[in-house]
């Protein structure tokens, strides 16, 4: 069925609040087409080979959690710019990125869904960021031991998560915060959490983490973000009838 991206757009930005956050990326429709779509292509990164991806799947259009607007990135459209804005208006597709909006939404959002596949119950928002909460937290319907509970995680989002042990012999109370959020173990070191699970590790999160006595798993920023675009795209196909699918670009980090 095709529809107007700029109706693909609007629905979109009002559907995922888009216009409630402040954030470093451009939220939105990033780089127009046309005007028709008629397949849709979803993917966590906007890059030149997910849009090669695209294009043989005859999208006219791709939504992407990392778009390629984020502050004055594109004042100058040279370099990799130019090929990735040539690319796409050559091939007619439409470009919608949302960040922040679419880890912190509830039911669609990277957080929300990774917290309900993985069981919790009661989830709530937590983690402010930006002067929005964009983590999502709650509790296991009964505690597990906590390698039962990354063995899980393993199976469900990334089988190389990376799981510390570093608090409680069991798992309970849970938050999750996607993506690049190491240092964010502190909101759930506030929020009273034995568990914290975000994609990439760091030093410094590692070490706070180790002397708050909170566990960790480390699930992979890419892994724990492909959440959010799959429920878009699944929202779209009930609510729309659009056609499309979700791109795995299989990045190891």
């Amino acid at each position: 069925m095709d529809m107007s991206s700029n109706f693909l757009a609007q629905w979109l930005d009002e559907r995922l609040c888009v216009s409630d956050f402040k954030d470093d990326s451009w939220n939105g429709l990033q780089v127009a087409n046309s005007g028709r779509v008629g397949r849709i292509c979803v993917g966590v990164d906007a890059t030149l080979p997910f849009f090669e991806a695209a294009v043989t799947q005859g999208a006219g259009m791709v939504i992407c959690h990392h778009g390629i607007s984020w502050g004055p990135s594109l004042a100058r459209i040279t370099g990799l710019n130019y090929r990735l804005v040539s690319f796409l208006i050559k091939h007619d597709m439409a470009l919608y990125g949302c960040h922040l909006p679419l880890d912190a939404h509830p039911e669609l959002g990277n957080n929300g869904v990774l917290a309900r596949v993985l069981g919790l119950e009661g989830r709530s928002p937590f983690a402010c960021y930006n002067g929005q909460k964009i983590g999502i937290c709650g509790e296991l319907a009964a505690a597990v031991e906590f390698e039962d509970f990354a063995d899980r995680v393993r199976r469900l989002v990334n089988i190389d998560a990376v799981a510390h042990n570093l608090g409680s012999a069991k798992v309970k109370r849970v938050g999750v915060v996607s993506g690049g959020a190491a240092m964010t173990v502190a909101a759930a070191i506030a929020e009273g959490l034995d568990t914290y699970i975000t994609g990439e590790p760091s030093l410094a999160g590692y070490n706070l983490a180790l002397q708050e006595g909170i566990n960790v798993i480390y699930a992979g920023h890419y892994a724990t973000e492909v959440f959010g675009v799959k429920a878009v795209l699944q929202l779209l196909k009930e609510e729309h009838g659009v056609e499309g699918e979700f791109v795995d670009q299989a990045v190891p980090y």
